[in-house]
């Protein structure tokens, strides 16, 4: 039922041109899939974003918020694991914290989104935070995620690009 579905910016309605503009820089090619077709590389399934190497799959419906959530685990990780990469990003509890941070510092990279929405979209698609949302876990409980980040050179959007040289 369509109020059962979170209401999240989804890829047909965000700035495509600004989120490949972006996500290029990472060296990661975006590969749209009909409507109703099943996204390969997606862990979750239905309208989740999928991975698989250096692809990043996504439909019309595909939330932007997930879109930004596997790619952010795609630059987190090492380029052998790039390599290897098939749907399961894989990784720790500490990457997936420093995914979540760099998902939202990268929202304010695309055109008519923010972090506050993404940490909204978030929040409506049921991520789960210690202290009840996205916003409060970012602003007060985020310490290890951003640290995390900046010992591999991406705690700030200016210093992403390098994310490529990891």
């Amino acid at each position: 039922m369509l109020e059962d579905v979170p209401q999240v910016l989804r890829w047909r309605e965000c700035d495509q041109a600004s989120v490949r503009k972006l996500l290029s820089t990472f060296g990661l090619n975006l590969k749209y899939v009909e409507p109703d077709k099943p996204i390969p590389g997606s862990f979750w399934g239905d309208d989740e974003a999928g991975l698989i190497g250096h692809q990043l799959y996504l439909r019309d419906d595909t939330p932007l918020h997930s879109i930004l959530h596997e790619s952010c685990h795609y630059i987190c990780m090492s380029p052998e694991r790039r390599e290897q990469l098939d749907t399961n990003a894989g990784g720790n509890y500490d990457e997936e914290n420093a995914v979540c941070y760099l998902q939202i510092l990268l929202s304010e990279e695309i055109e008519s989104y923010s972090a506050q929405r993404c940490m909204q979209d978030m929040d409506a698609w049921g991520y789960s935070f210690r202290l009840g949302s996205a916003k409060s876990w970012f602003e007060q409980d985020a310490e290890d995620a951003s640290l995390w980040l900046q010992i591999r050179g991406l705690g700030k959007p200016g210093k992403l690009n390098q994310a490529r040289d990891l």
